[in-house]
C-alpha cells in the first residue's frame, strides 16, 4: 500500500489514539481536552514523537517509518518544516500501518511510548 495511504489513516487513528490518552489522563474539559490535542497533534509534535521512538521499533516497522518519511508530499504545512513535516508523516505511515495490520496493542504501546516522552520533556 502506498506510504500516503497509510499516513492518510494513520491520521486519523493518531489523533484519535491522542483524544483517548487526554481523556484517560484525567482532562475533562472540553476546551482544555481541545488544546491538549491540538498541542499534541501537529507535525512539530509527532516530528518529536517518532524521535522519541528510535531505538525501540522493530525492523519492519523501521522500513514502514522510512517508506513514509521519503515519500514526496505535494503538500506542507505553514506551521512547520519540511523535515518535520517528513517525520510527522513517517509516524502517521507507522500508525497507519499498524492499525491496518490489527496491531493494536503496539499500537497503542508506540504512541502511549512516545507521548509518554514528549510529555516528560
Amino acid at each position: 500500500m502506498p506510504a500516503l495511504v497509510l499516513a492518510y489513516i494513520g491520521d486519523a487513528v493518531y489523533e484519535l489514539v491522542v483524544r483517548s490518552y487526554l481523556v484517560e489522563s484525567g482532562v475533562v474539559k472540553v476546551k482544555q481536552l481541545h488544546n491538549e490535542a491540538v498541542r499534541l497533534v501537529n507535525a512539530k509534535t509527532q516530528a518529536r514523537v517518532l524521535q522519541a521512538l528510535e531505538g525501540m521499533l522493530s525492523d519492519e516497522e523501521t522500513s514502514v517509518m522510512r517508506r513514509g518519511r521519503n515519500t514526496k508530499s505535494q503538500h506542507t504545512p505553514r506551521s512547520a518544516g519540511v523535515i518535520e513535516y517528513r517525520q510527522s508523516t513517517a509516524l502517521e505511515c507507522l500508525v497507519g500501518y499498524l492499525y491496518l495490520k490489527g496491531d493494536t496493542t503496539r499500537l497503542n504501546e508506540i504512541i502511549k511510548a512516545g507521548l509518554d516522552m514528549v510529555d516528560a520533556t
